[in-house]
């Protein structure tokens, strides 16, 4: 990575018009024009879904059909965001691997704090598992082709949303990815002090506010809410990444080092001066673009596919995509 590009990302961050911790539904407003104001790729398809009654899209590449579904969850500190939000990053993740996204608009905080969001990612897996027909493994008891992604708060989501599928005794993924994940809202990792003059994005007393917003009366220390708390036992092969440059550089250390003391197979994977998040900005970042490509390393390992090769996803081949319930009127961005 060039200094030209890390200070062109950090100045885009610290300039930005994002106030984190500012009028919650101002800075939805915000959020959203900043992630959706360019348009996707022409080759980009969205269709709108319904699992077990949530919202969702379905994001793939037209003219290829996926082998493999990645359940995605959004960021945005439980508050801001939408499927849309994520849609770039989840097509960019769906073009290298070869697999189609399907990305859940869970309900947000404040206006539906805890357990809302977990219980409608829980509701769009049961459906998701209930529609993967040949790609579920009874014998096996997990979900051969399939892998759970989250990004910032979505992937403390993604993690909690593990945990409580295992003790609902519902099948496992093949895999988990989590980017920069948000999963301590004690806000107790040390990165959140020592990390702040470095962090272009986020301040502790920021995320403080939107913690509160999630949390209503449940505790931060409550497993579900904060995996980094969690018994992470049983769960799937995990490929955790972050950027050194970030006050939540602590959540994925202890997840990961949670995770593995759980004898869970984990790759912490911290890339150095780097923000949180930094892989949405491959296209401007070379560090982006090399940690997508461990991404599409590891999910080619972990779906058992042989067809990913160096340069990405797969063309278009037969058989692997598991219809959805209830699919909707196809639409491109």
């Amino acid at each position: 990575m060039s200094k030209e590009q890390r200070d062109a990302l950090d100045t885009l961050f610290r300039t930005g018009p994002l106030d984190i911790g500012g009028d919650h539904l101002t800075q939805r407003e915000v959020f959203t024009r900043m992630l959706t104001s360019r348009p996707l790729p022409d080759d980009v398809v969205v269709e709108p879904r319904t699992l077990g009654g949530i919202p969702a899209l379905e994001i793939g590449i037209d003219g290829v059909t996926p082998d493999g579904t990645l359940l995605w969850f959004h960021g945005g500190f439980y508050v801001l965001g939408s499927a849309r939000t994520s849609a770039a990053l989840a097509a960019n993740v769906a073009r290298r691997t070869g697999t189609r996204v399907v990305s859940v608009d869970y309900r947000l905080a404040p206006e539906h704090p805890y357990p809302a969001a977990l219980d409608d990612a829980l509701a769009a897996y049961r459906a998701l598992l209930d529609a993967a027909g040949g790609g579920f493994s009874r014998s096996a008891g997990r979900w051969a082709t399939g892998a759970v992604v989250g990004e910032s708060a979505g992937a403390g989501l993604a993690a909690a949303m593990l945990v409580a599928a295992r003790d609902q005794g519902l099948p496992m993924p093949a895999a988990g990815v989590l980017f920069s994940p948000y999963a301590d809202l004690s806000l107790s990792g040390a990165s959140m002090t020592a990390k702040a003059a470095v962090d272009p994005s986020f301040t502790a007393a920021a995320i403080a506010v939107r913690a509160k917003d999630y949390l209503g009366p449940a505790d931060a220390s409550d497993p579900l809410v904060s995996p980094v708390f969690a018994d992470l036992r049983g769960l799937p092969p995990l490929l955790v990444q972050a950027g050194s440059h970030e006050v939540l550089l602590d959540d994925a250390v202890r997840l990961a080092s949670r995770a593995a003391a759980d004898d869970v197979p984990v790759t912490l994977d911290v890339t150095p001066g780097v923000p949180h998040l930094f892989q949405a900005f491959a296209a401007m970042l070379d560090e982006g673009d090399a940690a997508l490509r461990r991404v599409t390393d590891f999910l080619a390992r972990t779906l058992g596919s042989t067809a990913l090769g160096p340069g990405g996803g797969r063309g278009p081949r037969s058989g692997g995509k598991h219809p959805l319930p209830e699919g909707g009127r196809h639409h491109r961005r």
